[in-house]
């Protein structure tokens, strides 16, 4: 909301222009005419609520491929997805790059990410509504440094640049009978059935799995301690029944000539490829609608399922919120509904 001070000394008459909004910092200007103040009062007012506005004349001064560029060479390099974010700041380079920073609106942004979701990519098909989203947030991140580190930016019009509905996360898990199948069908690949054996029992990934080296197995300590994890901290996974076994086993008969524990017959430092043993062993279980990455979400529904909490397995599979394991969070209603009933029966007493 604008409001106009009229200010009268020896001098003359002057307008004093105040404009608070909710979230924004205030900002004021004097002028000699009434008119004037108004005119600006109205503008400014407008373009705040519009995320037009920024008080620092860096916003004027620098456009949004200059962001980027100082992005890409200060920031970039130190991130694990850098070639694919780069790849999304050059697209938004080539719509809005042209822009100071100044008029870079959430509407201007928004109409921008309609054009990325109706793009035709490589292969025919259209952006997900997932990726799209990681282009708004590589865009996100820029303009945040911008506003807090650079001072460019007063406030990032991302805040108000909505992001797409993502479908729920996939939840597709072994039943008992479909992971004896796939078990016994991956027994006459060694290589394989060690790979899948430590993938249901420690949760982790397939290239964690794949890139393991000696140096990071505890046989002693029964743990694995990944040190270059997708979220970028480090992560011990206990060994645990079978899958210790197995390791033990590979241990005593392990190639010199390299440190991983899945290594190329070939290549012995480069990982095996396991790619058409794996769809030759879900052919032979017939077992369908089901991949690699989909261990990982069957080592987290077995866990809800015998009574670990959503904390327990965002610990396991290393996430750092709750928000990508609540779509286990149905499988531990069992539980959940036992713990209730221990709590009743203990305050309450037991059913008569």
């Amino acid at each position: 909301m604008a409001t106009i001070e009229k200010r009268t000394t020896a001098e003359g008459t002057s307008y004093r222009v105040k404009i608070r909004l909710r979230g924004q910092s205030v900002q004021t200007a004097t002028f000699a005419r009434l008119s004037d103040a108004k005119r600006w009062g109205e503008q400014t007012a407008a373009a705040m609520r519009e995320g037009r506005h920024f008080a620092t004349t860096e916003a004027k001064r620098h456009t949004l491929n200059d962001a980027i560029a100082r992005y890409k060479a200060e920031n970039l390099p130190r991130l694990k997805d850098a070639e694919v974010r780069a790849g999304q700041l050059t697209w938004w380079g080539r719509e809005l790059g042209g822009y100071v920073l100044a008029d870079l609106t959430p509407a201007r942004i928004s109409e921008a990410r309609e054009k990325l979701a109706r793009e035709t990519i490589q292969g025919g098909g259209i952006r997900s509504d997932a990726t799209i989203n990681r282009y708004l947030a590589a865009l996100s991140v820029v303009l945040a440094t911008c506003a807090k580190s650079w001072e460019w930016l007063e406030i990032s019009p991302m805040r108000r640049v909505e992001k797409r509905k993502e479908p729920r996360g996939r939840v597709r898990y072994l039943s008992d009978d479909e992971r004896e199948r796939l078990l016994g069908a991956c027994r006459d690949h060694p290589d394989l059935y060690a790979a899948v054996m430590l993938a249901l029992t420690t949760g982790a990934r397939r290239m964690e799995i794949m890139s393991l080296s000696w140096g990071q197995v505890d046989l002693s300590r029964r743990v694995i301690l990944l040190e270059d994890t997708k979220n970028g901290e480090r992560r011990p996974l206990p060994i645990v029944g079978p899958a210790l076994d197995i390791l033990r086993e590979r241990a005593k008969v392990r190639r010199l000539d390299t440190d991983l524990v899945f290594p190329g017959r070939t290549h012995p430092k480069q990982p095996v490829d396991l790619r058409t043993p794996w769809e030759t062993a879900l052919r032979r279980a017939s077992i369908e609608n089901f991949h690699w990455h989909d261990l990982r979400h069957t080592t987290a529904s077995y866990l809800a399922m015998n009574g670990a909490g959503l904390q327990e397995i965002a610990a396991v599979l290393g996430h750092k919120t709750l928000a990508m394991v609540k779509r286990y969070a149905h499988l531990s209603h069992e539980h959940v509904a036992g713990v209730m009933e221990d709590m009743a029966g203990k305050i309450f007493g037991g059913s008569k």
